[in-house]
């Protein structure tokens, strides 16, 4: 909705292509590997237990990419969401190592998707933290979160900081369940 070109990637292009229609304003669907060959900057946001799978299997594909991971290595049980521990140090950290060839930058943990989805929202005033070892892509990707009205690209640190950005999703679901939000961050004095 904010005039970015996005392409939705599957395992099954059929569904890809089904899912990018119902979301509609322009968005394609492919199958995984087309799309990382495709697109310029890749998001990954799969669930955790599909992470590693996922980028093995398209290493190929990703060489030379931004590889942005949004993905929050969490369980559930009856208290709540809480952090699962990585053995790399986060999700992102995990991808870097094997996306040995690409660029990993960690954004996008704490942007409810309903909020991105909801046509009556004009703005989602909340910060995304933007955390990664190379200055070019953390950049771009803070340009790319500022093209969502309302959002700011901070820059969080470097990559090995992307542990504590994950788990601090916990926290939000546990804000949201309670208050019945889709609560965010957002850094002041900034």
């Amino acid at each position: 909705m904010a005039g970015q070109t996005v392409i939705i990637g599957s395992r099954d292009a059929a569904r890809a292509a089904t899912s990018a229609q119902e979301i509609g304003v322009g968005v394609t669907g492919l199958s995984n590997e087309d799309c990382s060959r495709a697109a310029d900057i890749v998001i990954v946001a799969v669930p955790w237990d599909g992470h590693s799978t996922l980028l093995e299997s398209l290493k190929d594909a990703l060489v030379g990419k931004i590889v942005v991971d949004c993905v929050n290595p969490m369980g559930f049980d009856k208290q709540g969401a809480f952090a699962l521990r990585v053995e790399e140090g986060s999700a992102a950290q995990q991808a870097a190592a094997i996306l040995s060839d690409s660029t990993v930058v960690a954004a996008f943990h704490h942007i409810s998707a309903v909020l991105l989805l909801d046509e009556t929202v004009d703005s989602i005033d909340t910060d995304v933290l933007v955390l990664g070892d190379d200055r070019t892509a953390t950049d771009l990707v803070q340009a790319l979160a500022g093209r969502i009205p309302g959002i700011r690209g901070v820059y969080g640190g470097r990559l090995r900081n992307a542990g504590q950005i994950e788990a601090l999703t916990a926290n939000l679901i546990s804000i949201n369940r309670r208050y019945k939000v889709h609560a965010g961050i957002r850094i002041t004095d900034v």
